[in-house]
């Protein structure tokens, strides 16, 4: 093997890998608030799955799930408000 092959090699071996970036749009949805007993229109910011989604509602964001039955987010805004805003409490995936 030529020594430049073995650098091509080492080099892709050591390249770090891709970290997913997380779109800072979201989508607008409507969702069952907690406090609210009714619905009312959210940011979804992250969704990972059915129980892992971060909404956003007047500016803070929140805990949620998604109710495949009904095809409503419940977002819990009396307990599930995030202590760190920008992170997913489930994956710990950065949230711009």
């Amino acid at each position: 093997m030529t020594a430049t092959k073995e650098a091509e090699i080492r080099g892709s071996a050591m390249q770090e890998p891709t970290i997913p970036r997380v779109s800072t749009q979201g989508f607008k949805s409507k969702a069952m608030l907690h406090s609210l007993g009714c619905t009312d229109e959210v940011v979804i910011l992250h969704e990972r799955g059915a129980n892992d989604v971060v909404a956003e509602y007047k500016g803070v964001r929140y805990t949620a799930i998604f109710n495949p039955f009904v095809g409503l987010y419940y977002v819990d805004d009396v307990y599930g408000e995030l202590p760190k805003q920008h992170y997913c409490p489930y994956c710990g995936t950065f949230i711009p």
